[in-house]
């Protein structure tokens, strides 16, 4: 594998196209395109009215700006490389392609961990703190709370490329996934591996389950202030702000915990990537979904873009 080509499976563990019919494949292909069109023009979309709109710049569509970045640039990684093949029976990658994209993978996918996290405690403190909420969540510490989720997602993804990369292959070279997942990569090593799994495991606790448990904490505080608060429609409003995040959250963090903190013999490789499914296409598609319908500041924002385009 080092200084040649890695076989980056689409569809079967193989390599080859033959798990599914070839009179599948342009189906399969459309749904794809369609799905990753549908990621792009609405995730674009968030960030266009979030910018043009005065309205909606505060911390909390600040950070979903920076979501919807990551939404987009996350998707990016690995959709095109498999939408080219679907339209190919080369379904290779080179080695440093594989790098490449298991880095950017990983600089995403963590950043997006600690996002979630972020957004959890902007509400939080909208919430249960409402009276010092503009002083606390000043532009200074909005940014500079983005600026460590981007930092510690870069962290983690040199650590795992790294670490990955430096380990000898020189056997088996097709991966059995649709993208350079560490954990399918790992399975190709000409060397023991122990380390790189104790390491993953222990990233994954501090990466994943550590920012999962601060979202958890966050809720508990904020849905017994909501049960505290006297108004029927304060309670409402306080449950739609939340109820967005929440959806984006359990879709996220549900399938990539049970893919990287129970063990891999548990699974089978097509539930791996139905499990892979969720959190690199199906949250980044329903990101904006939800935000746009469950939100109304973002509905009366996207009307008001929407009005000034037909005029012009």
């Amino acid at each position: 594998m080092v200084g040649g080509n890695v076989d980056n499976t689409m569809l079967s563990e193989t390599g080859r196209v033959g798990y599914l019919s070839k009179h599948l494949q342009p189906l399969l292909f459309i749904l794809v395109l369609l799905t990753y069109l549908i990621i792009l023009l609405g995730n674009g979309l968030i960030i266009t009215i979030t910018v043009a709109d005065w309205a909606l710049h505060t911390p909390m569509y600040f950070f979903l700006r920076n979501l919807s970045v990551l939404e987009i640039c996350y998707t990016s990684v690995t959709i095109p490389k498999a939408l080219s093949s679907l339209l190919s029976d080369q379904q290779n990658i080179s080695f440093m392609g594989c790098a490449t994209q298991m880095y950017f993978f990983h600089l995403f996918g963590s950043s997006e961990c600690f996002l979630l996290a972020v957004m959890s405690y902007d509400r939080y403190v909208a919430i249960c703190n409402p009276m010092r909420y503009s002083l606390i969540m000043n532009r200074k510490v909005t940014v500079g709370l983005a600026a460590v989720v981007w930092i510690a997602g870069n962290v983690v993804a040199c650590e795992q490329t790294v670490a990955t990369f430096k380990l000898p292959f020189h056997g088996p070279n097709k991966i059995s996934h649709f993208f350079c997942d560490v954990l399918a990569v790992l399975k190709l090593a000409s060397a023991d591996t122990s380390l790189n799994d104790a390491n993953l495991a222990m990233l994954t606790v501090v990466f994943i389950l550590f920012p999962f448990l601060l979202i958890i904490a966050s809720y508990v505080s904020i849905i017994s202030t909501i049960l505290k608060m006297r108004s029927a429609e304060g309670r409402r409003k306080a449950f739609s702000t939340c109820s967005s995040h929440l959806i984006i959250v359990s879709l996220f963090y549900g399938s990539a915990t049970i893919t990287y903190l129970i063990p891999r013999s548990n699974f089978s490789v097509h539930i791996d990537r139905a499990l892979s499914l969720f959190y690199t296409v199906i949250t980044p598609m329903f990101n904006p979904i939800v935000y746009s319908l469950r939100n109304k500041d973002v509905k009366e924002a996207l009307r008001k873009f929407l009005g000034r385009s037909k005029i012009s």
